[in-house]
């Protein structure tokens, strides 16, 4: 995949949700195959960080956009900053929620944001990059999710929803591009080292216990797996295969899902850090 990235897809990566984590580990895989990459975060200075580390790094192009992909009119503003590239690989990781807590005890606006940025946004984004790849017939997008898809969980309600509209919206985008030259990938992420996890951590009193992913190696991964989507379980030992709930019936998942949470102080590990909830995003 490293001699063919750019050749196969294009020669600029957008990765929205880019400054840090898995964002920045996509970002320089990305740039080390030899691709131009475009990074969307909300913080600018961490951006153009994250910016001259590749540049120093890779020798490629990298252009930083400070958006909140929160917010109404944020994808056309990205489309419009972007307007003069060939956009061959998008990689939407936007969209963690580092704070498990009942449905009732956050507020309306809350969830709302959570869902305008993993679901409509990401929708958006799909639409507005998605449809000139069809065009050209090559190009690839990235939808990462989480385990927290695969079935409903207490404290879980607004987050989970989302991120099985992320996973049902990429798979059912690679069923009908799949014979257009898009490959199109939903990433299942599990518990993952990032700053994002760490803080969740530290603010609920705990020691990180350094049982997760490494970001680079979930980025690395899905970057040599995009042709073979639809569903890609990264670390799992079955990554193409369907959920580890296996033949559980639907109330028992959710129970199986629930005591995960409960079991873990309101961040999903679980099966075999499988159907855990990402904080990495």
């Amino acid at each position: 995949m490293a001699e063919t990235l750019t050749s196969t897809y294009g020669p600029w990566g957008i990765v929205a949700g880019g400054s840090d984590g898995v964002g920045a580990a996509f970002a320089q895989g990305m740039a080390s195959r030899g691709m131009n990459v475009v990074l969307v975060a909300r913080r600018l200075p961490v951006l153009e960080a994250c910016a001259d580390d590749i540049r120093a790094q890779h020798g490629v192009e990298v252009r930083t956009v400070a958006l909140d992909l929160g917010s109404p009119g944020a994808l056309a503003a990205l489309a419009r900053a972007t307007s003069d590239l060939e956009v061959g690989l998008f990689v939407y990781n936007a969209g963690g929620d580092d704070r498990s807590v009942a449905f009732l005890d956050k507020d309306l606006d809350t969830h709302l944001g959570l869902v305008h940025r993993n679901c409509v946004a990401v929708l958006e984004a799909a639409y507005r990059f998605g449809g000139p790849m069809v065009d050209r017939k090559r190009g690839a997008m990235v939808l990462v999710t989480s385990g927290a898809a695969w079935a409903g969980g207490a404290t879980l309600a607004a987050y989970g929803a989302t991120k099985a509209f992320d996973l049902i919206l990429a798979e059912s985008l690679w069923a009908e591009w799949r014979d257009s030259g898009v490959d199109v990938l939903g990433l299942v992420l599990g518990r993952t080292d990032t700053p994002s996890l760490r803080r969740a951590e530290e603010a609920q009193g705990r020691a990180y216990d350094g049982k997760s992913a490494d970001p680079k190696d979930v980025a690395e991964e899905a970057l040599d797996h995009l042709a073979e989507g639809p569903t890609w379980i990264s670390g799992s030992s079955t990554p193409t295969g369907g959920s580890p709930f296996g033949g559980l019936n639907r109330r028992h998942a959710v129970l199986a899902m629930s005591r995960s949470v409960s079991a873990l102080g309101g961040k999903l590990a679980g099966k075999e850090e499988q159907h855990g909830r990402s904080v990495s995003e």
